[in-house]
């Protein structure tokens, strides 16, 4: 839902609204009227490119003003997915700790365009689709990846009772019910037999482990979901909070190191980088950086923490194909479940075999 990562300041990458997601545009325009007067009596809709999730579209106002505006996506959800309303909120609370852009308004009546929704400041930066990040200095390189890991730390220190989110999520007990939700998701998705699923979901809760810290959660932490400013190596907000909750640090710090074992440029990989030389780190100074941060002296059982994730991804993208085949994605993309490669990865990784 923002510039790529080409030029400074590209033009946003949108188009016209596709088909399984236009609405009423008028309805839009007078609920925005009586919220951000400033918005004037022309409204131009359209729609970014790509999303797998939440359709999200960008609204210029007739004096040029720009906005985003995210929504659920048509047709039948799974339980607890696309909650706009809980992207709303916490970085709505989260303004002034972490970087997130200035939310606007947030309507939950369906009659206005069909599904609820969120508006907010559109932002012109950089979204580095390519983990690689080619054409930058070694320096850069370092300082990127630097920030990233350093606002993780930074929101995994947010006082969440403080910013308001105290009942945002149940603390405790993450892992158990993080389980539990993503083998219903999958079994909600599923289309044909996952043997590695099957293992994963028996295996995994024995290797949960004792530590029971608490913070907020983003639950989609990456590279991709941050917006870095147009020049300097700088994150000028992170975006995409759909997964997020009151939850364990640990999830989001191997969620985010899943980087390293990734070999889908689609998600993102760091396959045939020369970490001596590029200036990215490997995964183990990554992390290191984050334990100096948050003052860790290291991690227990990281293998069920990477498998933990892997697993989350595997199930996520069950319910991406189901959606696929379904015709209620944001994007036209081919039908390819990724679902059974990836969890043959997170029980080789749990079984120590990776």
């Amino acid at each position: 839902m923002t510039p790529d990562e080409t030029a400074a300041t590209p033009d946003p990458p949108v188009r016209e609204v596709v088909p399984a997601h236009r609405f009423d545009e008028a309805p839009l325009h007078a609920w925005l009227l009586e919220r951000l007067p400033e918005v004037g009596d022309r409204l131009q809709v359209q729609q970014f490119q790509g999303g797998a999730s939440n359709p999200t579209f960008l609204l210029t106002s007739g004096e040029g003003r720009r906005y985003v505006l995210r929504k659920k996506p048509p047709g039948q959800l799974l339980a607890s997915a696309h909650q706009v309303d809980r992207e709303y909120r916490v970085m709505k609370a989260l303004e002034g700790h972490v970087p997130v852009p200035r939310m606007r308004a947030l309507c939950d009546d369906p009659e206005v365009i069909g599904t609820s929704f969120y508006v907010m400041d559109y932002l012109a930066g950089r979204i580095f689709r390519d983990a690689t990040l080619p054409g930058l200095a070694p320096a850069e390189r370092a300082a990127i990846y630097d920030d990233l890991n350093a606002t993780l730390a930074r929101l995994h220190q947010v006082d969440f009772e403080a910013v308001g989110l105290g009942d945002f999520g149940r603390p405790g007990n993450y892992f158990e019910r993080q389980v539990a939700r993503w083998t219903r998701q999958y079994r909600d998705a599923a289309t044909e037999a996952i043997p590695a699923m099957d293992a994963l979901i028996e295996e995994l809760p024995a290797r949960i482990p004792k530590d029971q810290s608490v913070s907020i959660a983003h639950g989609d932490y990456r590279l991709e979901n941050v917006m870095f400013h147009p020049t300097e190596p700088r994150i000028i907000a992170v975006l995409d909070w759909e997964l997020s909750t009151i939850g364990h640090p640990l999830a989001d710090i191997a969620y985010n190191a899943f980087l390293w074992r990734s070999h889908g440029a689609s998600w993102g990989s760091l396959d045939g980088v020369d970490f001596a030389t590029s200036g990215i780190p490997t995964e183990a100074e990554y992390v290191a950086a984050y334990c100096r941060r948050t003052g860790r002296a290291g991690i227990e059982d990281w293998p069920f923490l990477m498998a933990f994730s892997i697993f989350r991804l595997a199930s996520i993208s069950q319910g991406v194909y189901a959606r696929t085949l379904a015709g209620v994605l944001a994007s036209e993309r081919e039908a390819v479940n990724g679902c059974p490669a990836l969890a043959e990865q997170a029980l080789a990784i749990l079984h120590g075999r990776e």
